[in-house]
């Protein structure tokens, strides 16, 4: 019934407004949904914070209950995760459908049981498969059996994981994060190839390390991991949300004005600020802020999305929704999912000129964008909606708005300490 709920609470947006100010970032959501399921690697207490307060982490923290692990907000944005009660290596609930990185579990549980059982995540639905054939590849080269059955994927290793050799066959978050979690406490040497570089995956290595684990080379395209025979509890600080400050920064460009996102990271934006400076954006780089400045019309920018250090799959929903507003013809070219522009008819049905062809969107800029209902049908279309609707003329409605709070801290609030006209409208 909640989740119901949520499905029919929705935003309303009476745009046209510039936003001018300053908003403070949040944790990255990508970070902490595989940081703490890495804290039940070991039989002891960690206590993380900088957690966005997010629906995907809420979610998260009940499965960990519902496996016996003590999983408190002690503060605003900080955690208490104490697994030494879990003894189960088996998660099946039906919470593990709603988010994607459920899968995390596999590794951890691998890692310290020797077996796990995990049912399969959900998430958001970009039109494609999420295949998890490089997760698997992974496991099974540590020495693991892995059988995918009615919707249950179990790995178990009788004779025990051993450190070996792996070669991606192409670089995936998820799978760079799994097999990492599944490796730190494999004895010998494990070397990953071909990995994820993403800041998420250099934060997740960094925690383990907090934890006593022996990890090198995150951030490149190689991380040896010389497994240890325990972790131990730690404190551990999340780093600042890389698509989250993207997102406000893109909405300011789509709006005007000037805004500064503070708490961050700039190098970890810089595949972002870049694009934004071609758009006829002015950066300025603080030591943890960025402020943007959009004043004339946007310039027109082709846009391809690649693994990091390239620019994220994950900001070119919301940079389509400001380049819709842009004196020319622009291109995004999506190099990481299959289909990633389901978002393109809710920003048509608001005036943009979008053709989607195979990978890749063409966008016609327009003079203005016009109010309109629209449905949200992913996390960052979701957010294209909300800052398509913050541009155009008159009132948008976004419905199905619990995609954008599994990812979004506070959204609402944060755009309307910007000047945003926006509200969140609950069904009762």
């Amino acid at each position: 019934m909640f989740f119901q709920r949520c499905v029919l609470d929705r935003y309303i947006i009476s745009g046209g407004k510039p936003l001018y100010g300053e908003v403070n970032i949040s944790g990255a959501k990508n970070a902490a949904v595989a940081i703490l399921p890495a804290a039940l690697l070991c039989s002891d207490v960690c206590v993380i914070d900088n957690v966005p307060m997010v629906s995907d982490i809420l979610t998260e923290l009940e499965i960990f209950r519902e496996l016996g692990v003590k999983a408190d907000v002690i503060a605003s944005n900080t955690v208490r995760i104490d697994a030494r009660a879990l003894n189960t290596y088996i998660a099946t609930s039906s919470l593990n459908q709603k988010f994607r990185a459920s899968y995390y579990l596999l590794g951890t549980f691998l890692s310290r049981f020797g077996r796990a059982k995990v049912s399969m995540p959900g998430g958001c639905n970009f039109g494609g498969e999420r295949p998890i054939d490089q997760h698997i590849k992974g496991f099974e080269a540590l020495g693991a059996s892995v059988d995918v059955d009615g919707g249950i994927i179990s790995a178990v290793s009788d004779d025990g994981l051993r450190g070996t050799h792996i070669y991606f066959d192409r670089v995936t978050v998820g799978g760079t994060i799994n097999v990492m979690l599944a490796a730190v406490l494999t004895p010998g040497l494990t070397i990953l190839e071909n990995v994820a570089k993403e800041p998420h995956v250099v934060d997740l290595a960094s925690f383990l390390n907090t934890m006593g684990a022996d990890v090198i080379g995150a951030g490149t395209n190689l991380i040896r991991i010389r497994g240890v025979s325990s972790l131990h509890g730690c404190n551990y600080s999340i780093i600042p949300d890389q698509i989250e400050a993207g997102t406000y920064l893109a909405a300011v460009m789509a709006t005007s004005g000037k805004v500064t996102v503070k708490n961050v990271i700039p190098r970890h934006l810089e595949c972002i600020t870049e694009k934004l400076r071609e758009m006829g954006g002015e950066i300025t780089a603080g030591e943890d802020s960025v402020t943007v400045t959009r004043t004339g019309r946007i310039s027109p920018v082709n846009v391809r999305a690649l693994p990091y250090p390239g620019f994220p799959t994950d900001m070119q929903p919301q940079f389509a929704a400001a380049l819709s507003l842009a004196d020319g013809e622009s291109t995004i070219t999506e190099e990481v999912w299959d289909n990633r522009f389901k978002y393109a008819d809710a920003l048509c049905a608001m005036g943009a000129n979008i053709e989607v062809k195979p990978q890749k969107a063409v966008i016609n800029g327009v003079a203005s964008l016009s109010g309109a209902s629209v449905v949200a049908c992913d996390l960052r279309a979701g957010a294209a909606m909300v800052i398509a609707g913050l541009a155009a003329k008159g009132t948008t409605t976004v419905t199905n708005i619990h995609y954008v709070e599994r990812g979004y801290e506070n959204i609402v609030l944060k755009l309307r300490s910007l000047g945003a006209d926006i509200s969140l409208v609950k069904d009762e």
